[in-house]
């Protein structure tokens, strides 16, 4: 049996193998890849007994099948998923909260960063020149990428990070590394610092002198991996209840709901899919019939989310072929500053439910939402709230504690140099580095 194959979503490129697609982060002329069609799985392969790694390993197996990694794709799942992403249940009582938060950034970005750094370590020959992986981060990404190829050898990282965009403790995490990663705080916004990674991916004579790669979810190692999770729960949920699981997701590049709609679309057992987005309405907005239309970010309370041309939904509309199908599938809502505020209050004071500002927002929604018997609700926790002291403290009155991992990364020393937002320069930055 062949391979399967992957395609850019722009088309007018080569299909390739998934290796060939993860090595490469991004397909030529700007494309994503994706895969030529979605596999079907049913929910009675699973181990019920099965950890969140042997979920993953199961669910991912038709993907890398005859591939290089396909004999691997046990191992680099157990390092991947370390750490559990367990439900929580609500005061509501038809509501869960999926926390994500348990690695060693404490962000859902950690499992996917995991699993694309064994794939490329796996994938590399030990004679290959220097790799470069580049990050675009709204927060929480770059922290996850950065820790989990930090000292990998043969690898470096440039991270992205709009200067003054994202909370203080993120931004510390960010630089803390050193080593072979570097941290760049771009004067601009999140869109800019995705701008610049894809120009420099599809420069071909910066590539022939600098290899270079990404780490963002426009890479199918970040994007497949995050499935693992929804299967997991919504396997859970099937096997108590006996009904589908319903999502409601904080969304921003759309890679995380996207890897939702993808378990959902290759039979697992997931109901509804409801995008949480902040201010930000791109996606609210064309979800209510508007043509889609990118537009520049504007700077929100829940900062990992201050996304205005969120670039998963090529991939998205690849996956329903047609805008009406695609809105019949989704729903999205917008919640503002004062909402995510509001929510955050009534959750800690009346429950003690302390969560994110990202969380927050899907918080928000299910308040919006009706009960309906048969229905519960996956709230997804992307992130641990003690990352947004600044927003938090202020308003909760109290210290928000900081778990362990967070802590250790916050007590190192963290130096980001200064970038402008211009393509030009960072390409020159990046040939200075060799």
């Amino acid at each position: 049996m062949s391979a399967p194959r992957y395609l850019s979503t722009r088309g007018h490129a080569p299909a390739v193998s998934l290796d060939e697609a993860i090595a490469a982060g991004l397909a030529p002329g700007g494309g994503l890849y994706v895969p030529e069609r979605l596999p079907r799985i049913d929910p009675s392969a699973f181990d019920p007994y099965g950890d969140l790694a042997a979920t993953a390993t199961t669910l991912l197996t038709p993907f890398f099948e005859n591939g290089a990694l396909a004999g691997a794709l046990p191992a680099i799942c157990a390092e991947a998923f370390a750490f559990d992403a367990p439900l929580r249940p609500l005061a509501r009582a038809d509501a869960s909260l999926l926390e994500l938060f348990h690695g060693p950034t404490a962000a859902f970005k950690d499992f996917g960063a995991r699993f694309l750094a064994a794939c490329l370590r796996h994938l590399r020959n030990v004679d290959a020149p220097t790799l470069t992986i580049l990050v675009a981060t709204s927060g929480d990404t770059g922290a996850a990428v950065g820790a989990a190829f930090h000292r990998q050898p043969g690898v470096r990282v440039a991270i992205l990070y709009p200067d003054g965009r994202v909370s203080p403790r993120q931004a510390h995490q960010l630089g803390s590394f050193g080593d072979n990663v570097h941290a760049l705080r771009v004067a601009g916004s999140f869109d800019d610092c995705q701008r610049m990674v894809k120009a420099a991916l599809n420069d071909a004579a910066l590539q022939r002198e600098v290899p270079l790669s990404s780490a963002n979810s426009i890479s199918l190692g970040r994007l497949l991996p995050q499935m693992g999770y929804y299967a997991h729960a919504s396997l859970g949920g099937w096997r108590r209840h006996g009904t589908p699981l319903d999502f409601i997701v904080p969304t921003g590049n759309l890679g995380n709901a996207l890897a939702c709609v993808w378990a959902r679309g290759m039979g697992l057992p997931i109901g509804e899919v409801r995008l949480a987005c902040n201010a930000n309405s791109t996606l609210p907005d064309f979800f209510a019939g508007a043509d889609y239309r990118p537009r520049d970010a504007i700077a929100t309370l829940a900062n990992a989310m201050d996304v205005g041309a969120p670039s998963n939904f090529e991939r998205l509309r690849w996956t329903f072929h047609d805008d009406e199908a695609l809105r019949r599938a989704l729903w999205a809502t917008s919640v503002d500053d004062a909402a995510i505020r509001a929510t955050l209050l009534r959750h800690a004071h009346d429950h003690g439910e302390v969560v994110c500002p990202h969380t927050a927002t899907a918080l928000a929604v299910l308040e919006q939402t009706p009960r309906r018997a048969g229905h519960a609700w996956a709230i997804v926790a992307t992130a641990h709230p003690a990352k947004f002291e600044s927003v938090l403290e202020p308003l909760l009155g109290h210290p928000v504690p900081v778990p362990p991992a967070l802590a250790t990364m916050l007590d190192r020393p963290s130096r980001a140099e200064p970038m402008p937002a211009d393509d030009t320069a960072f390409g020159q930055w990046l040939r200075a580095l060799r």
